[in-house]
């Protein structure tokens, strides 16, 4: 079996409003449940705010520390779920399912997925 992340995507700035959020949680934790019911589950999370990043780098035979994400961006991975799938179609299956989850109460469009095989899994 192929191991794949799912990357949650969200916007930068104020989360929505915690009434909004206990209904996305929910969801969340109920797929996540579904994928350990169906024998799919690695890992899953919940990353803390992109602010709250450092970056680390060797440069010219020195650790360099820095504040902040890596890149700066309008969207930053706010969690993740890695699933094991025979297939990239298996994992998209998976990833419109967690799509769906994370699509906020009355929002036509969810967060963006990003689907993303592991180079090597043992």
């Amino acid at each position: 079996m192929k191991h794949y992340l799912l990357s949650i995507y969200q916007p930068d700035g104020e989360p929505p409003p915690p009434e909004l959020l206990a209904e996305v949680m929910e969801k969340a934790n109920a797929l996540v449940e579904e994928a350990k019911k169906a024998g799919v589950w690695v890992f899953n999370g919940g990353l803390g705010a992109a602010a709250s990043a450092r970056v680390v780098r060797r440069r010219r035979g020195a650790s360099l520390k820095t504040d902040g994400p890596y890149i700066e961006s309008k969207e930053h991975i706010g969690g993740f779920l890695v699933v094991k799938a025979p297939d990239l179609d298996t994992a998209l299956r998976w990833a419109g399912k967690l799509a769906e989850a994370v699509t906020l109460p009355g929002q036509p469009d969810s967060l963006p997925i990003e689907v993303r095989e592991f180079a090597h899994t043992g």
